[in-house]
């Protein structure tokens, strides 16, 4: 499905499907017809008025969004820079879920309202069940770019547009979502769906650094000179060895599948052992690949190798003994990972390593928004015995009350209108012999945690709509902003179902009650700018440790990330210059936040950058380059700030 149906087939196999239910072998693509039998199966009708298709209210999206924070900070630039590229050709690039829900839309406007006609806007739910073929819904259920033109559309309505989307996968290998290009189809450009495809290469390659950066991983592409740029290959390694992360276009480089990632071992994908990977150093090189062209790699060997690693084991096994001098030591996982000195985190992780292969008891995390509840489930699960296994995220927040007794405990046929008539199995059974995390489980209704309990007690689980019982087996994994002891006194949680999910209570602390907030500033720094040296000025690291941070860890990583962006490339520390209005413009958007009267307000932030200029500048007897070594900005830096008419300046 990457290229159109001309018309006149289209016309004649609509007419033929609506006829006699089917078309005529070679009239139109295998993936084409399979998707309009599934909307067939979902009980949608191509003509007419469309059944009502569930719609998230504001706040449900809002949670979605906060969800899908990752995902939406890498996709807006991307974003951006295709709005620049199909401007004014009446279109729309759009961000979509793994279940089809539209997070994010811009675009031309007059197209845009266009579109909302047929909801084609951010709440909406694009999957195939609800909107018949489109590209979106496609995607996610091909797992895979397409085009759906005009009458390709199962629903007549949405006939008049063009759609190009390719789907966007996390370096675990599963589906986050999707990225569109949709307009009017008068406007159909072959290189859409390119542009779709890149869009959603660059959000990856950015996903991947994100979580990999500081860790051991190769960097991999056909021509030397396409090694560190946004087209390269990404494969992250574990110390013994094993693939356990890598990009789409990684996979399609090495011939490999979602499911090989954290299943094969670096040998195998590449017929060279770790260490001999090792032995190349960081210096790019060629890996013959018999009668093909040589693909050219390149070893990062991040912050996370401490040693050379071990011969490879396999997942699940213990790994050899150490010897008497590394005792201290133990491999690198997912769960090390995230251990950056603070001793109250590193206690909890220590806590969470002692039940990593026990799924007999579930874990419950608690913590303010943004404190990395999901990071760290991720990473139990990673560096589990079941990480091979799926991890199967659910966000009881942002889903609507409508689908989510569908979306978790899986539907039989028929079960209700819309239906697929073979079913589903639902989250819980895609879970089996892995982790389900449940997010913002204190937000479930209560009819449904009836429900859920009744699963964790039998350990099987019930379609609804009837039919037998199936047995399943998972790790549980829950997360809640809430204080779920206040909710069950208020009645909005059942007691009976919080017992049964407080095996173990794991508390993620507050960013302003962490001591380590220097390694996080580092971290986040060398992820920002992996080939550059950058540091804070002691002006800078006092007013991160006086900001309470409402947003936790998450909100840091925004302020530093913004602040790099504003940094020139010639200086290497990050001051008020850069600093002062990022932190008070976030200072201004934490509304309800008490803010201790030792930092300054919004105002006094950026007067404070001003003053701390104007006193080096005096000291120095005017000397702008001077004055600009002290202050760690370049000349080019000041010498804007003091053209950009600062009170005083």
């Amino acid at each position: 499905m990457s290229t159109p149906t001309p018309p006149e087939r289209i016309r004649l196999a609509r007419r033929q499907w609506l006829e006699t239910g089917s078309v005529a072998s070679g009239l139109i693509t295998g993936p084409l017809q399979a998707s309009w039998a599934r909307c067939r199966d979902f009980g949608l009708a191509p003509e007419g008025r469309p059944q009502g298709a569930p719609h998230a209210s504001a706040a449900q999206l809002a949670r979605a969004l906060e969800h899908r924070h990752a995902l939406m900070a890498h996709a807006k630039p991307v974003m951006a820079f295709l709005n620049e590229q199909v401007q004014g050709s009446d279109s729309l690039v759009l961000l979509a879920d793994a279940h089809g829900l539209l997070l994010h839309a811009s675009g031309d406007a007059p197209f845009a309202d266009r579109a909302a006609r047929v909801a084609l806007r951010p709440g909406a739910l694009w999957s195939e069940q609800w909107r018949g073929t489109n590209a979106i819904g496609t995607a996610l259920a091909e797992g895979a770019p397409v085009v759906v033109h005009a009458g390709e559309h199962y629903l007549a309505r949405n006939g008049f547009l063009t759609c190009a989307a390719a789907p966007i996968a996390d370096p675990a290998g599963q589906l986050l979502g999707v990225l569109d290009i949709s307009g009017d189809r008068r406007g159909y450009h072959r290189h859409t769906l390119a542009l779709a495809r890149s869009g959603a290469r660059m959000i990856e390659h950015q996903l991947f650094l994100d979580r990999f950066r500081a860790g051991l991983h190769l960097r991999l592409h056909a021509q030397m000179e396409g090694l560190g740029t946004v087209t390269e290959g990404l494969l992250a390694l574990s110390e013994d060895g094993w693939v356990t992360g890598a990009n789409t276009v990684a996979l399609e480089l090495l011939g490999l599948a979602r499911p090989d990632i954290g299943a094969a071992t670096v040998e195998r994908v590449l017929g060279l052992d770790l260490r001999a990977l090792l032995a190349h150093g960081a210096a790019p090189h060629a890996l013959p690949r018999g009668g093909s062209a040589p693909l050219w790699m390149r070893l990062e060997p991040g912050q996370t190798l401490r040693r050379s690693p071990a011969t490879p084991a396999s997942p699940g096994r213990p790994a050899p003994a150490l010897p008497a001098t590394d005792a201290a030591w133990h491999p690198q996982d997912a769960l090390a990972a995230l251990d950056t000195g603070d001793a109250a985190f590193s206690a909890l992780l220590a806590r969470a390593r002692k039940l990593l292969d026990k799924p007999a008891i579930p874990l419950l995390l608690q913590g303010e928004s943004g404190t990395g509840k999901e990071l760290l489930a991720k990473a139990i699960h990673s560096s589990s015995a079941r990480r091979d296994k799926p991890f199967v995220a659910v966000n009881c927040a942002a889903l609507p009350e409508t689908l989510i007794e569908a979306e978790l405990f899986g539907y039989c046929p028929g079960a209700f209108t819309g239906a697929n008539r073979h079913g589903a199995p639902g989250r819980i059974r895609e879970a089996h012999g892995g982790t389900l995390f449940l997010d913002e489980i204190g937000d479930m209704p209560l009819a449904m945690q009836a429900r859920l309990l009744r699963v964790l007690q039998d350990r099987q689980v019930t379609p609804l709509g009837g039919g037998a019982a199936v047995d399943v087996d998972f790790r549980l994994i829950c997360a809640t902003h809430h204080r779920l002891k206040d909710e069950v006194a208020a009645g909005r949680f059942r007691e009976d179902l919080y017992y049964r999910l407080n095996g173990l209570t794991l508390s993620l602390p507050p960013l302003r009650e962490r001591s380590d907030l220097g390694e996080l500033v580092a971290r986040l720094l060398k992820a920002e700018a992996p080939e550059r040296a950058l540091g804070v000025c002691d002006e800078v690291m006092a007013l991160f440790s006086r900001y309470r941070w409402p947003g936790n860890v998450r909100q840091l990583a925004n302020v530093v990330r913004t602040a790099v962006a504003l940094l020139d490339d010639e200086d290497d520390t990050l001051t008020l210059v850069q600093v002062g209005a990022e932190l008070s413009e976030a200072q201004e958007n934490a509304a309800g936040v008490a803010v201790p009267a030792a930092l300054p307000s919004s105002g006094d932030l950026r007067q404070l950058a001003d003053m701390r200029i104007r006193e080096t500048l005096a000291a120095f007897d005017g000397n702008v380059s001077r004055a600009a070594r002290q202050l760690g900005v370049s000349r080019n830096t000041l010498y804007r700030r003091l053209k950009g008419g600062s009170p005083g300046l």
